[in-house]
This record gives C-alpha cells, structure tokens and sequence, in this order.
C-alpha cells in the first residue's frame, strides 16, 4: 500500500477509501436495516449507494510533534444522505460504522501513526418533508512519522 510514487496524502485518502468501502460496509451490512453501501468512482442513482467527499488539509503541529517529526492532518468525511426513507437513522449508522471501523483499525492499515475521530456533525434538511438532503459531516486528527 506504500508506493513510492505517490504522495503520503494520496496514500492516506486511498486507506481511508479502502476501510470505507471494506470494513465500514461490511458493518453497514451488519444492520437490521436496508443501508446503502458507501462507494467511489460509480455514480448510482436512486440512493443506491453513497459516495462520501473526503477533504484533507495539514494541521499547525506542536512543539513536540515539530521535535519528533510527526505531521497532523485533519480529514472530514462528509455524507449527504437523502432524506426518505431513514435519512435521519442513515447519518447515525454511517457515523458509528466509520467510529467502529478506525477503533479497529487506527493506522488505516499501517500507513498512520493514527487516526482519531475528533467530531460528529449532523445537519438535517432546511425544511423537513421536502425531500431535501441530511448531511454528516465526520472529522478525523491523522498522525503520520517523518515529517518536515
């Protein structure tokens, strides 16, 4: 999962896409309920499935992180999830599907020093029974040794 080609943050979006699509489907799956898998590069209509945008960005690092070289990145994994049926139930289960998955796997596979879930935020749609959109948006403290 370490090519040497590519940059560490590509390395690292491609993890977390991997226990997305992996793990965190598998306990999607896991549920009483009918749960849209979590998938890129297809597009699905009809809510059949969700594709997540990930967005990362490099965090101010602390004196001690600068003396051990170690990097901080945030990441934020944001669902938007229809609102019928279950919009509301989907945001939870998605959120504590990607909580449940980083508990077990925290290095995204080897590749982190680890990877935290820092927030949860749930934004229902602006006027309920429009058919309008839920939104979860998940953020994520990575560490990675060998920094600048």
């Amino acid at each position: 999962m370490t090519d040497k080609s590519l940059f560490i943050e590509e390395i690292i979006i491609n993890s977390l896409k991997s226990l997305l699509t992996g793990r965190v489907n598998e306990l999607l799956g896991e549920t009483e309920y009918s749960i849209p898998p979590v998938e890129f590069g297809r597009s699905l209509a009809g809510g059949a499935a969700v594709t997540p945008v990930l967005r990362l960005s490099i965090c101010e690092r602390s004196e001690k992180e600068r003396i051990i070289r170690l990097d901080a990145y945030t990441l934020t994994i944001t669902f938007t999830i229809p609102e019928w049926p279950g919009g509301e139930r989907n945001c939870y289960a998605y959120a504590a599907s990607v909580a449940t998955a980083l508990k077990e796997n925290p290095t995204l596979g080897g590749v982190t020093g680890r990877a935290v879930l820092t927030g949860k935020k749930y934004a229902p749609p602006k006027c309920a029974g429009t058919g309008a959109d839920w939104t979860v948006v998940l953020s994520l403290r990575i560490t990675v040794e060998g920094g600048c």
